[in-house]
């Protein structure tokens, strides 16, 4: 088994994980909390230990190393660092989402490095941390590639300034594994001895989470909220029911040094320790502030001298984003010479409320002025991680009205100059690997509007743009949507009365804007209609369809008139995440699978034969200390539901379902008879959902190792 190269770049998740304060209390007594930190263990003025933090990701984590294919028995976390952004609430749903970023290569007897990260957010919006992972792969080194670069502490040449011990229990691994890291090297005897250690061994992160907790108690005591910062090495593995001590340099202000010892050995455990806290009055300022937050963060508004995009710069603004003002200063039809005073005017605003801004004046509608507007982005603050293309014209005119000239400079301003603009944004975002981008459409364009073609044509084509940049940006962590905003703004003044601009002011429009622009926003490639308070996605849908014809030779007119009622409807519809899915369906239509009624293919597999030959491709020699039980829920009118139990070097197989599987599969039938005959991938089934996986998911990994089909 080989590291699969392919998983690096590819994302992983959203991954969610609702919790309540019970799950923050058994994490804290998994790592060592009792009455001396009632705090942390007492469901009134609940505090949250911050390292909490990795124990609610570790099914992204399971998911890092089924993606990267790396050998279970050979896994170990090498490093995690943490990076918190806001205090973590008691209760509510914990979303993440991140990807595996590199794979070092330490040799073929040292092993391999496989990374991660992953930002996770509050489902209030609130971006909460972001964690980095290194996990070692003992057994998965010798593939050729980079060693990868190394990085440690260099610790004071003089005694801690604090110690703090701990006695963890000879059971503490039994406790800690209930929050979620229920990896069998903690608990199952067997598979420890497979895996080259006595018995059970601590959770590395179970000593982590005694450490976080030292640090806490001497640096910022009864202020969990303040850390900000909390990276280690996991150096030595440690055996449960050995004492520990944490050794703490303070360094600074905000910023200390630490490492675990197992007391009995003196040998360090955890190394090369940086933790750095907040202030209190940071922290203070951080809950005034609450909310979404923009703070470092540049962002480009074009058409914003007035209207929607004045509205959006402001809040922007308020929300600690640094600025740039964009405004031709034309009339609403793109005529005229401009000017610089409405550019001018909402850059003052911003200025007198105490925000940064700089005006632009250039033109979306020239591929030089686009540049020009992202330039001044990054010659006043060094880069672009926002775009909203709000710039935008009327010229009216039904189509046998409609001159080429005002088709073209409709088509200049709002599809040319989305382009024009987020082209250069677009690499300033690849480089710093991070971006928003937010196209502005139209009820015109999704729907129709008479005396609009040229309005409409521009407005749907950048749907199209964005479907498209949502896949090329995908593993940049650039997220690209599109809002349909109705709002009062100087191209509609002039049409809607008085009492419906009333309630169409682009302060309802503004907050959907803001969310798709802030970390916190999860979606790419969707499309939004917002105006008066009121919000709901647009999306292209594709309907079940009919086959007309045998597929041998084209159907007639009228065989498609006969089906057209079938064709034409919207029932059970779906919509398609890129072109190539959307082809699938009719693919599948045109290349029907040749199956007796009992669901044999050519090569004679079926769902009842593959289970029938199970244990004869079971592998005993490879089943040392394996006990496990996998359930398989194979669905379809082939399937049914099986499970096949694994122990002392035995297999045994049974149909229907079990009380308590270790890991349960559920498949279609057909992609389960492909997957089993080879022509279908295992990894490539699974990152597209054609197979999911519950329970213990790396355990999963066991059958490729168990049965040779």
């Amino acid at each position: 088994m080989a590291l699969n190269l392919d998983a690096i770049g590819r994302k992983v998740g959203p991954v969610e994980k609702p919790y309540t304060w019970k799950d923050l209390v058994l994490y804290a007594m998994g790592v060592g909390a009792g009455f001396d930190d009632l705090e942390y263990c007492f469901e009134q003025k609940l505090k949250v230990i911050p390292s909490f933090s990795i124990a609610s990701v570790f099914e992204f984590l399971a998911e890092v190393g089924i993606s990267s294919n790396a050998d279970l028995s050979g896994i170990l976390h090498g490093e995690q660092d943490i990076v918190f952004h806001n205090p973590i609430p008691v209760e509510g749903t914990l979303i993440t989402e991140g990807a595996v970023t590199h794979m070092y290569d330490k040799g073929a007897e040292k092993g391999a490095l496989v990374l991660a990260e992953a930002d996770t957010f509050h489902s209030n919006g609130q971006k909460l941390f972001t964690n980095y992972f290194t996990l070692f792969c003992r057994r998965d080194g010798g593939f050729g590639g980079e060693p990868g670069p190394t990085v440690s502490v260099d610790f004071p040449d003089r005694p801690p300034d604090f110690e703090e011990h701990a006695e963890p229990s000879p059971n503490q691994p039994l406790v800690y594994r209930l929050s979620g890291d229920i990896f069998q090297l903690h608990a199952d005897p067997e598979f420890a001895k497979a895996s080259g250690f006595e018995k059970p061994i601590m959770h590395g992160l179970c000593t982590h989470g005694y450490a976080c907790r030292a640090v806490i108690k001497h640096l910022f005591p009864g202020a969990p909220e303040r850390m900000s910062r909390f990276r280690v090495r996991f150096s030595k593995t440690l055996y449960p029911g050995l004492p520990i001590t944490t050794q703490i340099w303070k360094i600074d202000e905000g910023k200390a040094f630490f490492r675990t010892l197992n007391q009995k050995t003196h040998e360090v455990v955890i190394d090369s320790g940086i933790v750095e806290w907040l202030s209190e009055e940071a922290v203070l300022n951080r809950k005034r502030q609450g909310g979404i937050r923009f703070d470092d963060r540049v962002a480009v508004v074009t058409g914003a001298g007035a209207g929607l995009g004045r509205v959006y710069a402001l809040e922007l603004a308020q929300r600690g984003a640094k600025v740039v003002v964009n405004d031709l200063g034309g009339s609403p039809d793109g005529s005229g010479k401009g000017a610089q005073t409405p550019a001018d005017r909402v850059v003052e605003e911003i200025r007198e409320a105490g925000g940064e801004a700089v005006a632009s004046y250039d033109s979306v509608a020239t591929a030089d002025g686009g540049k020009a507007i992202v330039d001044a982005a990054v010659s006043a603050y060094g880069k672009v991680d926002i775009v909203i293309n709000n710039a935008g014209i009327l010229r009216d005119k039904t189509l046998v009205k409609m001159s080429p000239e005002n088709w073209d400079a409709v088509m200049d301003v709002h599809l040319r100059g989305a382009y024009n603009v987020t082209r250069p944004a677009y690499e300033k975002m690849r480089e710093n690997r991070y971006g928003r981008i937010i196209f502005t459409t139209s009820a015109a364009g999704l729907y129709g509007n008479f005396g609009q073609t040229n309005y409409s044509a521009a407005k749907m084509g950048l749907i199209g743009f964005m479907n498209t940049l949502k896949l090329e940006g995908d593993n940049h962590h650039i997220k690209v949507n599109t809002i349909a905003p109705v709002a009062a703004t100087r191209l509609t003044e002039d049409i809607l009365p008085p009492d419906l601009l009333e309630k169409l002011k682009p302060e309802f429009v503004a907050p959907l804007v803001l969310y798709l622009c802030s970390e916190q926003c999860p979606v790419s490639g969707a499309t939004y209609n917002a105006g008066m308070g009121y919000f709901n996605r647009a999306a292209i849908l594709t309907g079940p369809g009919a086959v007309v014809g045998d597929g041998k030779a084209a159907p007639l007119p009228e065989a498609v008139a006969e089906s057209f009622k079938k064709i034409k409807s919207l029932d059970h519809a779906e919509e398609y995440p890129n072109a190539t899915a959307a082809f699938g369906p009719m693919l599948d239509a045109f290349s029907p699978k040749k199956e007796a009624d009992n669901g044999e293919t050519e090569a004679g597999l079926t769902v009842q034969g593959i289970f029938d030959g199970l244990p004869g491709a079971f592998q005993p020699d490879k089943a040392a200390g394996v006990a496990v039980v996998f359930q398989f829920d194979i669905s379809g009118p082939n399937g049914g539901s099986w499970h096949a139990t694994v122990k002392e070097g035995t297999c045994e197989v049974a149909k229907g379902s079990h009380d308590a599987p270790t890991t349960t599969i559920e498949m279609g039938d057909d992609d389960f008879v492909k997957m089993i005959s080879g022509e279908l991938n295992a990894m490539i089934a699974y990152t597209s959902g054609k197979i999911k996986i519950g329970g213990d998911l790396m355990k999963s990994q066991l059958i490729e190792k168990l049965f040779q089909f």
